[in-house]
């Protein structure tokens, strides 16, 4: 479960940031790869990544502005030459559906995979076998929404040594006491799986918030998330800017953090006011408050841990 940025920056690109989408690699857990946001230029940026998009086979939008959209049609056209057959799921805001259909009808683009496109209302997207996701609206100039990935624990390590203690070498029939409640021996003798199991693995849980103004009412929707990634478009003196226009500080996206007790938090989505020396500046300013806070750069590589 590792996040690679493709882009970090707001509003326009710059020669620092490309604009919108972060990638979050699920290879080992399901085999695929999500993708969170998709700005201008995103599959230029993938191409300077291991990032396979015939993997891609979901994409989550948190809003309809055009530096998380613009990348889309492109991306989605790209993909029917790269192997991609399988189907790809879009979730976005209310528009979404009209956005790609149109932009597909205009061009003559045709997919040569299943696109199937859900548009979002705050709650549960979606439960499946490994993961629950949950979205939220935020407070932003237009509907913009929050995600919410919640990894289901996983059964603990086999206790090897206290099988070996009764007898049973390894062999397939480790294999059978991890995957069933319950198996009977040759002789008759029952073995059941909580008993030689270790502790259950928690889930990670990862919150990625669209653009937003800062407001307390989200902790509980990010609370205890092992990794949250917040905008920070502005620094702190500029409050009053983000405020206006629908944003959020680094500290407000610190004070947030610590409100909600999170483990890490990852800055993004900054403005292209601020070059490559304000980094330290940015983020030294939400450390003061959140010491476990990173800034994220285009191409910066991030795994996400399940943190104690």
């Amino acid at each position: 479960m590792e996040l690679i940025f493709l882009g970090t920056g707001a509003g326009v690109p710059s020669k620092e940031r490309n604009v919108s989408a972060v990638a979050l690699t699920l290879l080992q857990e399901l085999n695929s790869i999500w993708l969170f946001d998709c700005g201008e230029a995103t599959q230029h940026q993938i191409l300077h990544t291991t990032i396979k998009p015939r993997k891609i086979n979901k994409i989550f939008i948190t809003h309809m502005h055009g530096d998380h959209i613009f990348g889309l049609p492109g991306l989605l056209s790209s993909r029917s030459f790269q192997g991609g057959n399988d189907l790809l799921t879009v979730y976005g805001p209310p528009g979404i559906k009209e956005y790609i259909e149109m932009s597909l009808q205009v061009s003559q683009t045709h997919l040569a995979y299943p696109l199937s496109i859900k548009e979002i209302k705050e709650g549960q997207l979606f439960d499946e076998e490994h993961f629950t996701v949950y979205c939220k609206k935020l407070n932003h100039g237009i509907p913009s929404y929050g995600y919410r990935i919640v990894e289901k624990n996983k059964p603990g390590e086999l206790l090897v040594d206290q099988l070996k203690a009764i007898g049973i070498p390894p062999g397939p029939i480790y294999k059978q006491i991890k995957e069933n409640d319950m198996i009977t021996l040759s002789n008759g003798e029952k073995l059941y799986r909580d008993h030689f199991l270790g502790k259950e693995k928690k889930g990670r849980i990862l919150s990625i918030l669209g653009d937003t103004r800062f407001t307390e009412q989200h902790a509980n929707f990010v609370k205890h998330s092992d990794v949250l990634i917040h905008e920070a478009t502005f620094d702190h003196e500029k409050k009053a800017l983000a405020e206006q226009y629908f944003h959020s500080t680094t500290t407000q996206a610190a004070v947030l953090a610590k409100k909600a007790a999170v483990k890490k938090l990852i800055l993004t989505h900054i403005s292209s006011r601020y070059q490559n020396e304000d980094n330290l500046l940015l983020l030294n300013e939400a450390k003061a408050i959140f010491s476990n806070t990173e800034l994220a750069n285009d191409f910066s590589h991030m795994v996400v841990r399940a943190e104690h």
